[in-house]
């Protein structure tokens, strides 16, 4: 493995970019259709671009499919299926700024659930900054305002699985290589969202395919993306830049979508990402206290 933190990082910025631009399609798609018809055919695309770099890296289909946990497997590529749903419709139930503000407390959870799900120690730091993350995440919320409505909860329950689906990608890790993981993640996902998607089918207009394209070619360059980041360097390297991503979605959502940042929206983004950005380097720094 090669180790150029330089080109890592920038090959995450592109990555950060290119999946903030497929969160501006979906939710310019989903405004428009049914979010599981949308979801169904971007899984489509996915599977067939992950057969293939799994299949390359492991010599088969057959190779890149064995696996000892298929259940994992099958569990993990399920739960990323539905939290690609649920964090789409926050997009149109939100819009692309407060979904992703919420959605960027994901690394904190991760962080809370590493201890009970996988048995590793969370020291006092890093404790405090998962509660200082999520003081920020009340900030955003608004409590007594905003935070009992259903459309400020959508986002951070696809926080809470897309947490989940880490953790359990982390578990099947200890006895699955990442291309067999990866196969797992799109190959369960089509097969689900086309058992579930395919009874929600509806028109979509000539323009609107453009788009659909536009959608699965993002999918599958921000893929390929950080799958090249993490060859060419360390993940607690490049890592801290995947927050980017709440810049560009934010920046596409406010200059092409009519959005607005709202103060306490701003406020609670840099306590969250702070607390983040402090939870990867005291885990990067391999210590538990």
């Amino acid at each position: 493995m090669q180790n150029n933190a330089r080109l890592g990082i920038l090959l995450m910025i592109a990555t950060t970019f290119v999946f903030a631009v497929q969160d501006g399609i979906s939710r310019h798609l989903a405004g428009n259709y049914n979010v599981i018809m949308v979801v169904m055919i971007r899984y489509w695309f996915f599977a067939a671009f992950v057969i293939s770099v799994a299949t390359r890296q492991s010599g088969s289909i057959r190779a890149a499919a064995a696996t000892t946990q298929p259940i994992l497997q099958i569990t993990r590529g399920t739960l990323l299926a539905v939290e690609i749903c649920i964090m789409v419709s926050g997009f149109v139930l939100l819009g692309l700024v407060e979904s992703h503000a919420i959605f960027a407390s994901y690394p904190l959870l991760i962080a809370a659930l590493s201890g009970p799900i996988l048995g590793e120690a969370v020291g006092w730091r890093r404790r405090i900054a998962i509660a200082v993350g999520f003081v920020g995440v009340l900030v955003i919320l608004q409590p007594g305002a905003t935070v009992f409505a259903p459309a400020a909860i959508v986002p951070l329950i696809a926080a809470l699985m897309f947490a989940l689906y880490g953790l359990l990608t982390r578990y099947a890790a200890r006895k699955d290589t990442t291309a067999t993981s990866f196969f797992w993640t799109g190959t369960t996902g089509a097969v689900v969202m086309t058992i579930v998607g395919i009874w929600f089918w509806e028109p979509m207009g000539g323009a609107d395919w453009v788009w659909m394209a536009c959608l699965c070619v993002t999918g599958a360059l921000g893929h390929w993306l950080l799958i090249r980041c993490y060859e060419v360097a360390e993940a607690s390297a490049v890592q801290p830049f995947a927050y980017l991503q709440l810049v560009f979605a934010s920046a596409i959502g406010i200059l092409f979508l009519g959005e607005t940042l709202r103060p306490n929206v701003a406020i609670g983004v840099c306590i969250v990402v702070g607390a983040g950005l402090f939870t990867l380097w005291r885990t990067a720094q391999r210590s538990p206290d």
